[in-house]
């Protein structure tokens, strides 16, 4: 069975770094939209929408990408990839999960996590050290809201609730699908307990170190909703030479920008990059990599960053469709 495939969008917002220049916000968000459209028209399964706040990632409310695209589309998953949770209201974000899922006929997703930026989390109100408590109870209380109704709750870090029904109710039963977005052995023992699927990070790390964690999760999980997931930047053409050649300024620009966050503390090396957590190369090039990768952790879906560091709508969208016609053909399950 060949592995999933999602688009996974994470919305930044550069300046092309041939020509300096940047398209508005405006005309960014719309971008988006269409390129998930063209993802399902490509045969992708689903698109993930990525949250940040108060950076050059500009997409604040995936939820509201997602009703757009939802509106467009028939087929195609729709995923946040990640909702911040522990800044969220799980009540809130259990009505917009349902709410996207009932307007979309049952494709609604989520994925989970506790971020990375302690601006962030300053801004939210959240204190040093309760990032992860807070975590662990919104997404207990979450699961509880989209499986039942009349839940009544108390925790530490919201109000009680007393025999509270969100609507609408989900139209997937139990619930839409939640993974846990991580690459920690803290996120991964949270994930078996739950019984949740794993996500891990997009910090264009060395695939080889997902390994330990993927390990651990896997000896330990016993649900049927076992699962595991890995992002990889991915930039296909017609040759490797001209892929290396077209796609390497922009993701250099985008590996400078994201350095803070990809959280191993080494030099920032393009050429090792394209070596191992960037996926760059002619369709069979391409395709041959990714099986790599789902044979080396097991993968049951991949998560493709295409648009990354300014790289122009009609050169992002080329990729989708020739990534669909190429490459998933020639994925393979691990």
């Amino acid at each position: 069975m060949r592995p999933e495939v999602y688009l996974l969008i994470l919305g930044d917002h550069l300046p092309d770094p041939r020509t300096g220049l940047a398209v508005s916000e405006a005309e960014r968000l719309r971008a988006m939209v269409e390129q998930a459209i063209v993802a399902e028209e490509a045969g992708f399964t689903g698109v993930a929408i990525g949250e940040h706040h108060f950076t050059r990632y500009i997409v604040s409310a995936p939820e509201l990408v997602l009703a757009a695209i939802a509106a467009r589309t028939s087929t195609l998953r729709l995923s946040t990839g990640v909702t911040l949770l522990a800044h969220r209201d799980p009540v809130l974000v259990a009505e917009e999960l349902a709410t996207l899922d009932v307007l979309s006929g049952g494709r609604a997703e989520l994925i989970v996590a506790r971020g990375v930026s302690q601006e962030t989390d300053a801004a939210f109100g959240i204190g040093q050290g309760q990032l992860r408590a807070r975590f662990d109870e919104h997404l207990r209380l979450l699961l509880l809201l989209l499986e039942k109704p009349d839940v009544t709750w108390n925790g530490r870090f919201r109000g009680p609730l007393a025999a509270v029904t969100t609507t609408p109710r989900p139209v997937q039963t139990p619930r839409p699908t939640v993974w846990i977005g991580s690459g920690s052995a803290a996120s991964a023992d949270l994930a078996v307990e739950l019984g949740l699927p794993l996500m891990l990070p997009s910090t264009l790390r060395d695939p080889v170190a997902h390994l330990p964690v993927v390990s651990r999760y896997r000896e330990r999980i016993r649900s049927a909703d076992a699962r595991v997931a890995l992002p990889s930047h991915v930039f296909v053409a017609q040759s490797t030479a001209e892929a290396h050649t077209r796609w390497r300024p922009y993701l250099a620009s985008y590996a400078s920008f994201a350095d803070e966050w990809r959280g191993d503390g080494t030099r920032l090396d393009i050429d090792k990059l394209l070596a191992g957590a960037a996926v760059c190369g002619d369709p069979e090039q391409v395709a041959g990599r990714l099986n790599q990768l789902a044979t080396l952790l097991g993968l049951d879906a991949h998560l493709v960053i295409v648009d990354i560091g300014g790289l122009a709508q009609p050169d992002v969208l080329a990729v989708i469709r020739l990534f669909g016609t190429e490459v998933i053909p020639r994925l393979s399950a691990p």
